[in-house]
């Protein structure tokens, strides 16, 4: 049997992380908490952390403002997050997980409390007492799991598990450019901490219930294609929701489906918050900056995932934002161009 070689993991010096490290230490209650509507990447970096910090004597409680999405129901942990529009009672300090703004975490009251800030969004707020910003690392389980590190505090299943989760997902099953070799190599120390990957992708993809597939296949049908063939139009309504007999959480993962087409460069993705409101997501491919795109409208996210809340006549708004987006196909074709000159 061949013996196990030590990790060459590049070790991360951002000052700030050992600014956390001590910070941590010299508390003793806390709570982790994330944005609302929280997806993989959000749920697993909170758990991985509260796993930790329970394995080395610390209080620590995990508040959002709205329930997982239903696949990651079955990981540790996710039944026992609380459900809060407010976070009560004494606590030392609040950890905030991948949040461009302390707002967004729709829970209020965490400004209460000494606020770590740990993101890899561009465009972060710097809202906390200490901001942790690392946009190489390709999800905040990243992060997380080099804190867990320089907190000495173990690698153990449950936090592996997490902070896997967190990069499966982020990732988008490993397909988005933020991928580096730190993030295999992290992978590969959560499956020698006994993580199935095998098993996590199955509960992560493959546990749709039949109204999640109803409900995706009302929405593809009436997917629009601009007329380049390059920009996917998706929309959902409450309405459309009822009648197909799934749920807003149950879309977790649409977006992605239409960019296995190839010919298909960006989706964007209007899902209504209420009247004449929309929750924008837009995906896309390379070079393709969605994330721009997203700034435009006092959003933010990665340039290959990122999103948005606006307000409008939802055919004035697909107008716009199917122009923003052609715009930025056609500056990452001017690049391409550039480059073969």
């Amino acid at each position: 049997m061949s013996t196990p070689q030590p990790s060459q993991t590049r070790t991360n010096n951002a000052p700030e992380l050992q600014q956390i490290v001590d910070a941590i230490r010299g508390r003793r209650r806390f709570v982790v908490s994330s944005h609302s509507r929280p997806d993989g990447d959000s749920i697993g970096s909170q758990l991985a952390m509260a796993y930790a910090l329970r394995a080395i004597g610390k209080e620590v409680r995990v508040i959002n403002a709205d329930p997982a999405p239903p696949p990651l129901m079955a990981f540790p942990g996710v039944p026992a997050i609380e459900i809060a529009a407010r976070v009560d009672g004494e606590l030392d300090a609040a950890i905030i997980m991948e949040c461009g703004e302390l707002t967004r975490t729709g829970v209020a009251g965490l400004d209460r409390f000494f606020v770590i800030n740990i993101d890899h969004h561009p465009g972060n707020t710097r809202y906390g007492q200490i901001n942790w910003f690392d946009a190489g690392a390709a999800a905040c389980g990243e992060m997380v799991f080099d804190l867990v590190r320089a907190l000495g505090a173990p690698l153990s299943l449950e936090v592996a598990t997490h902070v896997y989760l967190a990069i499966l997902t982020d990732t988008g099953s490993f397909h988005y450019s933020s991928i580096s070799p730190r993030t295999f190599d992290i992978c590969r120390q959560t499956l020698e901490a006994g993580v199935d990957p095998v098993l996590v992708a199955r509960n992560v993809y493959d546990s749709n219930n039949m109204g999640r597939l109803k409900l995706f296949g009302a929405v593809l049908s009436a997917m629009q294609i601009d007329p380049t063939g390059r920009i996917a139009i998706v929309y959902l309504d409450h309405e459309m929701a009822r009648a197909a007999g799934g749920t807003y959480e149950d879309t977790e993962g649409l977006i992605n489906l239409p960019l296995t087409v190839k010919e298909i460069q960006a989706v964007v993705f209007f899902k209504q918050v209420e009247g004449d409101q929309y929750r924008v997501s837009m995906r896309s491919k390379g070079d393709i900056d969605v994330g721009a795109v997203a700034k435009e409208f006092g959003g933010g996210g990665h340039k290959n995932a990122a999103g948005c809340t606006v307000t409008g006549a939802i055919d004035a708004l697909q107008k716009v934002f199917l122009e923003k987006i052609e715009q930025a196909i056609e500056l990452r074709d001017s690049r391409i161009v550039g480059l073969q000159k």
